[in-house]
């Protein structure tokens, strides 16, 4: 999921796809994008425009100072995510409260980016409108686009992608289409090559299929079976079959679609009922999904939960899915134009609502699940494989909003609270849980949780004043409820934003009012340690140091027993706090990295930059004040991401200028302000590996 410093996928593609024939074609988008602020490149489905723009974007990186950034559309239904989709890709965190949008401006403002919007078709009002928006406040940025349609702006750039390049003889094999052709017929035939006793065939086959990447792409995945010349017999046939009967939206198309349409249509026919099924029931995820996952929704009395890992296997050597494997485990992806056909046939067979109900309520299942583990040892694992959803959790978010099902958007937003606020999304968790909230004011537990994870996203956004209002909603909510865990959800919601807004007696008192000892499970298990991190800080902002120590060795204490590490993290940076006060700097510094590398591995960028703080005034106490700048100037780097500096805590600021005054003291003008521009302008990764400890 996304994060100020993760894994930068954005920046290149996901498949290592390699790119046969197109070279004047990438040549000339590459001129296009160089000299032109949007470009979008148009075609049929099945051309390659997708394949196309990564290597565009790939060669044409080093030319942006500040990257190159793919941004996948494709698992959007609702235009209002794309702005969120955007921020995800871009290494930006924004935590207040203003239009997503109007951030992502501001981000990309003063850089030079280009960003790569992959298949607009379906949200070209929104893509026009984010891309005049963008390109008016942000004169470096250069957009590349991918649509069957164009986003109709005054500066685009159309560039048309046609199918490969046919043979215009019989002895031709050089052209592009054979090329391809042989190219991935050797990948699911080794040792195949186009030669004189297959030549003539393999040509003969390019030119029926037009010369259509995808359509000849899934002609090779054939081969395993069949000859060259056995495949040309079976499109004939097919071909006879069809004739030129129009399809849904088939004639507003080039007549080469045509020949996509009897490729994909020829190998769904190839399939077996079962394989062809699953092909349908596939098509309600977005991006990618796991075996597991796969395995709850396709699975019923017509296709056994048994045979989905077969069939997975089935379909990916048929070229029908993709295999990815990534942290989260195996994973598979359809192209969108595969998607399609299989959601074509999933309306025929009259199942589309009921698969993508069973879709939504397996990932409210998987929710849950994610909910009641987040404390425990495999708090990484569900990290990463949430991270992996991220696409359809949105999809079923949408789906609970579509349908105006006010309390099944409440409890999958609700118990996605970790998401939004351990992982770095709660300004999309705003988004979601205001519309959801608002769908069905009727009173619950259901309601209530969606409330408290309203509440954390406020506090994580530095909102406290919604988060305190909402923590006497949330305990009016729950008032009467056994689980003793909401009592420690409401003090920590409540305690933890009077402590944000510098009120740190009455954050004590209530913080207090609970009992110190975990209770043995519930609702809000995670309750008690986001409790117990807040009541450290208070403990260190009131100049109590030991009783901080005390309270925050304890929570790293039951964290380490757990394998907790989100709280634990925080449990360290309060040490560190509390050593640093007590003028233990060398203790300190090593507590902070400590805290640094657990919110590293969560990509908790609010946790990072309160880390890389600490670690400066440490650098500053110990005599080190060139680094304690350029620290500062990595993590206001972070911050600038995130909106607001210290979370707009008082005491968080003050020492921050502290710090700063004390490097300054320490150092000229100059010299301060020359460490500190090489912190900030330092590529993050690079910043954070020197705060770790490195060079």
């Amino acid at each position: 999921m996304a994060g100020m410093v993760r894994e930068r996928r954005g920046n290149l593609a996901e498949e290592r796809d390699r790119l046969v024939g197109r070279r004047a074609e990438l040549a000339q988008v590459a001129r296009l994008v160089r000299r032109t602020r949007l470009v979008t490149v148009t075609g049929v489905g099945g051309v390659g425009k997708t394949r196309l723009v990564r290597r565009v974007a790939d060669e044409l990186q080093p030319d942006f100072t500040d990257g190159a950034w793919w941004v996948e559309l494709s698992p959007l239904s609702d235009g209002s995510a794309l702005p969120y989709a955007i921020a995800e890709a871009l290494p930006l965190q924004d935590q207040t409260t203003r239009p997503m949008l109007e951030v992502v401006a501001e981000y990309l403002a003063g850089r030079e980016t280009l960003l790569v919007w992959d298949t607009c078709e379906h949200l070209v009002e929104d893509c026009r409108e984010a891309a005049a928006t963008l390109l008016t406040v942000a004169p470096g940025l250069r957009i590349l686009a991918t649509s069957r349609r164009p986003l109709n702006l005054a500066t685009e750039e159309l560039l048309t992608l046609d199918p490969l390049p046919v043979p215009e003889t019989d002895e031709d094999d050089t052209a592009d289409a054979v090329l391809l052709l042989a190219d991935r017929a050797a990948e699911a035939v080794p040792g195949f090559a186009v030669t004189g006793a297959n030549r003539d065939e393999a040509v003969r086959l390019c030119r029926r299929l037009e010369g259509l990447p995808l359509a000849l792409e899934l002609a090779a995945a054939r081969l395993r079976e069949l000859s060259v010349a056995e495949l040309n017999q079976r499109l004939d046939d097919r071909y006879a079959v069809l004739g030129d009967t129009d399809g849904p939206d088939y004639d507003a198309d080039p007549p080469w679609h045509q020949a996509l349409r009897t490729a994909i249509g020829w190998s769904h026919e190839l399939c077996t009922p079962h394989e062809r099924l699953a092909w349908a029931r596939l098509s309600v995820f977005a991006g990618s999904f796991d075996t597991e996952t796969a395995s709850r929704v396709l699975a019923d009395e017509r296709l056994p939960g048994a045979k989905v890992p077969g069939l997975l296997a089935a379909l990916v050597d048929k070229s029908i899915l993709t295999w990815v494997p990534t942290a989260a485990g195996e994973r598979y992806r359809m192209l969108d134009t595969i998607r399609e056909y299989g959601a074509h046939w999933l309306r025929g067979l009259g199942e589309e609502h009921q698969l993508r109900c069973r879709h939504r309520d397996s990932y409210l299942a998987l929710a849950h699940q994610a909910d009641a583990a987040w404390t425990g040892p495999e708090q990484i694992a569900w990290y990463d494989r949430m991270s992996a959803e991220h696409a359809n959790l949105r999809a079923a978010l949408e789906l609970c909003l579509a349908e105006q099902d006010g309390p099944a958007a409440q409890e999958l937003s609700g118990a996605l609270w970790f998401l939004w606020f351990a992982c770095g999304f709660a300004k999309e968790g705003h988004h979601y849980l205001d519309r959801a909230l608002a769908l069905d004011p009727a009173p619950g537990l259901i309601r209530a949780q969606a409330v408290w994870a309203r509440g954390v996203a406020a506090l994580a956004q530095g909102e406290t004043e919604t988060s305190l209002r909402l923590a006497t909603a949330f305990r009016a909510a729950v008032a009467g409820d056994t689980d003793e865990t909401t009592a420690f959800a409401a003090a920590y919601l409540e305690g933890s934003s009077l402590a944000l807004r510098g009120r740190q007696a009455q954050a004590a008192e209530v913080l207090d009012a609970v009992p110190h000892t975990r209770p043995a499970g519930g609702r809000y298990d995670a309750a008690w340690f986001l409790l117990r991190a807040g009541r450290a800080f208070v403990h260190v902002s009131l100049g109590q140091l030991a009783d901080a120590l005390a309270v925050a060795d304890e929570l790293c204490a039951e964290c380490a027993r757990r394998g907790e590490v989100h709280a634990r993290a925080y449990g360290d940076y309060v040490r560190a706090l509390a050593s640093l006060g007590l003028e233990r700097a060398e203790e300190a510094t090593a507590h902070a990295r400590t805290a640094l590398d657990g919110k590293l591995r969560l990509h908790d960028s609010t946790g990072i930059a309160l880390a890389v703080d600490v670690l400066a005034s440490a650098s500053a106490a110990a005599g080190h004040a060139e680094q304690a700048a350029r620290l500062l100037g990595i993590a206001e780097q972070v911050w600038h991401a995130l909106g607001t500096p210290q979370m707009g805590a008082p005491e968080l600021v003050a020492a921050r200028e502290a710090c700063e005054k004390q490097a300054r003291a320490a150092l000229s003008d100059r010299a301060y302000d020359t460490a500190y521009r090489t912190g900030y302008d330092t590529d993050l990764d690079t910043g954070i590996a020197y705060a770790l400890g490195g060079s």
